[in-house]
């Protein structure tokens, strides 16, 4: 057909008569002012041959500063390297790629030409596809763009060529998505010694794990015994998966990157050997064909050599960010143990301190009364002695002695409890408390202490506090020791009747009626009850609000208790008014 007056609408034509395709040629670069060419090195003749002339006047432009020249891709061998120099001398950027696509296409401002001709030796074209269709225009052009971006600069594969390393530059360029990823795991299956993967995004990862990519990796692993290392860019959900995944794949090691760090390809090398490249296109879609975009195939050292240096690099990165986490931990570890150190050391120094102050008075408090009551003793023997020698048998009225020796009495066993109960503090902090256990009936040491408690009190105490004993009907046998669980008894008494100025105080027994497996002392009172703002650390030394006791009674108490296998708590009574201390003890079944 002949090419007269061209539409000024839209169109596409396939041009079959060669002096018409020629003058497609000419007019295509005449009304250009770049183009950009992919072909085999016969296209490349071909200009050279028939249409140097338009083709250099647009590099003539260029280096004025005027249009985009020409860009041209092509398959660059030995033969064809004098040919290619020419065209780079006169400023045509040139460069190669291995495997190009099965046509030959130039892409002008406006138009583009197709052919799928060999062009073997630079044979003039017998049909050609032209359009000036902007969709047909962009697609060429976005294959052009890809096809560069990933092709190498003609300067350096001449270079290679006459150094005798031109197969150190293979590389495909692989447009079809599943081709390309088909390709990736072929190459895996044939991985004999190392397998290097980095995932674009946190999305590729699980795109893998569904299509069970995985699986086959630990298939090789098993089969070859080969080395396979997984980077990955992780998000919460990955992170989740990756840890459950090296359960699962123990000899599979996989890292996660800092998740910033995504990048939108994935890179697989194996042996040091071979690398492929897939496009992340879509990430968000579901199946791995339907994500990606072009894939690039190359067995070059140099391009496999620096993938693989990049992944190291990256590798180690993560292997010193994990360091750095532990080493953190450990020093975030370090540091609330020397808080925590200085807190219980700040805690022991005002124990001391406390402890000192407390037991400087109670000390002083029994002591006065002691040394006091017996300087009137004294004096009263004296005077009576000096009564006798001067013949005076009259007897004089003095303060009852049965008193006085009951107020020494009882400071001087004040003081043999506070003695008591340092030595028992100091056992129980060293470990060293040791227990006399026998086997007896609970309801007779309840009673007896019950009872020595009573005598000890004074005739006000009798008086206002009435006292009442509710013991479980049953023998119920427990193997314990009978002093302790005397002295438990006793402080617990003694606490009650310090707190009850006027009430009732009652102790009682019951066998835990469930599994009847520990029976239950309670002592309870109608006094002021337990101060809220010492009840969370009632059973702790130095315990107190009291202006009397040191505060370690229901420490003792409750290690005496856990050291039988029981346990202690205490409550304030529902009607306010008093409180109920407990405990437990195992018992002999019957």
């Amino acid at each position: 057909m002949e090419l007269g007056e061209r539409d000024k609408f839209r169109h596409t034509r396939v041009l079959d008569n060669p002096p018409i395709v020629a003058k497609q040629i000419i007019h295509l670069a005449e009304t250009s002012s770049g183009l950009s060419v992919v072909s085999v090195i016969g296209g490349l003749r071909l200009i050279y041959n028939n249409f140097f002339e338009p083709y250099r006047k647009i590099l003539n432009k260029h280096k004025t500063g005027e249009g985009n020249g020409i860009k041209w891709i092509i398959n660059i061998e030995k033969e064809s390297v004098e040919l290619v120099k020419i065209f780079l001398d006169l400023g045509m950027q040139i460069r190669h790629v291995k495997n190009l696509p099965s046509m030959n296409f130039v892409v002008g401002d406006k138009e583009v030409d197709v052919t799928i001709e060999k062009m073997e030796g630079g044979k003039m074209i017998q049909s050609l596809i032209t359009s000036n269709e902007i969709t047909y225009i962009t697609h060429f052009r976005s294959i052009f763009e890809q096809l560069w971006n990933t092709g190498i600069d003609a300067t350096d594969r001449i270079r290679h060529i006459e150094e005798g390393r031109a197969d150190e530059t293979n590389i495909e360029i692989i447009p079809n998505p599943k081709k390309g990823i088909d390709n990736a795991w072929n190459i895996v299956k044939s991985a004999k010694k190392e397998i290097l993967i980095i995932c674009s995004t946190p999305n590729a990862f699980r795109r893998q794990l569904q299509i069970g990519a995985f699986q086959l990796l630990k298939e090789i692993i098993e089969k070859n015994n080969a080395k396979v290392r997984v980077l990955v860019p992780a998000d919460r959900d990955a992170e989740l998966a990756i840890k459950e995944f090296a359960i699962s794949y123990p000899r599979l090691d996989i890292r996660s990157l800092d998740e910033p760090l995504r990048t939108c390809i994935t890179i697989v090398m194996v042996d040091r050997k071979e690398c492929v490249i897939v496009e992340s296109r879509d990430d968000s879609k579901v199946s791995s064909y339907d994500a990606a975009g072009i894939s690039t195939y190359s067995d070059s050292k140099t391009i496999v050599s620096s993938y693989v240096s990049i992944f190291e690099s990256l590798w180690n990165q993560t292997e010193l960010y994990e360091q750095l986490k532990k080493s953190n931990e450990q020093l975030t570890e370090l540091y609330k143990q020397v808080v925590a150190t200085n807190e219980q050391m700040k805690i022991n120094s005002n124990t001391q301190q406390e402890f000192i102050n407390i037991a400087a008075h109670e000390l002083r408090a029994p002591i006065q009364p002691i040394l006091g009551l017996a300087e009137v003793l004294r004096d009263e023997k004296r005077q009576k002695q000096q009564q006798q020698e001067e013949g005076n048998t009259e007897q004089k009225n003095v303060e009852n002695k049965d008193d006085l020796l009951n107020i020494i009495i009882r400071n001087a066993k004040r003081l043999q409890r506070l003695t008591e109960n340092i030595l028992d503090i100091t056992k129980i902090e060293n470990n060293s408390m040791e227990l006399k256990k026998e086997e007896f009936i609970l309801n007779s040491i309840v009673l007896e202490s019950f009872t020595d408690f009573a005598n000890q009190l004074s005739r006000e105490q009798k008086e206002s506090v009435k006292l009442t004993l509710a013991l479980d009907k049953g023998n119920v046998l427990v193997v314990a020791d009978k002093h302790r669980i005397n002295q438990v008894i006793s402080n617990l008494l003694n606490n009650a009747v310090k707190f009850t100025k006027q009430g009732h105080i009652t102790i009682s027994t019951e066998k835990e009626k469930k599994y009847g497996r520990e029976v239950i002392v309670r002592v309870t009172d109608s006094g002021s009850g337990i101060d809220p703002d010492i009840m969370s650390r009632l059973f702790t030394k130095f315990a107190t609000k009291s202006h009397t006791g040191t505060g370690l009674g229901l420490y003792i108490c409750r290690s005496i208790v856990e050291t039988h296998a029981g346990k202690m708590w205490a409550e304030n009574n529902r009607d306010d008014r008093g409180a109920t201390f407990s405990f437990s003890l195992p018992v002999i079944k019957d």
